[in-house]
């Protein structure tokens, strides 16, 4: 059974920080690229950030760029996404996906789904 459990989601104001961490089990990590997408209220899901299996080749979204990093660490089977200088608009349902590659996953087109961890970014 696949399973990829979010955490480290929270209220915080603009201008701070947030570090979001993926727990995956279930699957051969090192194989799978990884990647962070979001849902805000009212909006489609979005693609923000993949990484390929290595951690080597990383993709932001525009938006994010500068502010956002995705990273992993094989050993724990793990993926982050390291969030700087958040602004009320990063507010959104942040969900981690596993696929084969980093094109699916910024397509939102991902074999497996977390839950999802709900990130709240205050005026």
């Amino acid at each position: 059974q696949v399973q990829l459990v979010e955490s480290g989601g929270g209220l915080v104001q603009a201008g701070g920080s947030l570090r979001l961490s993926c727990a995956v089990s279930g699957l051969t990590f090192s194989r799978y690229a990884m990647g962070w997408l979001r849902q805000a209220p009212g909006k489609e899901r979005e693609f923000v950030a993949t990484v390929d299996w290595s951690g080597s080749s990383t993709y932001d979204q525009n938006s994010v760029k500068g502010r956002f990093t995705i990273s992993r660490d094989n050993a724990k089977n793990t993926v982050y996404l390291k969030m700087n200088s958040l602004k009320p608009e990063d507010t959104a349902v942040y969900y981690c996906a596993a696929s084969t590659t980093m094109a699916s996953i910024r397509r939102a087109d991902c074999d497996y789904w977390g839950q999802g961890t709900q990130v709240t970014v205050s005026s």
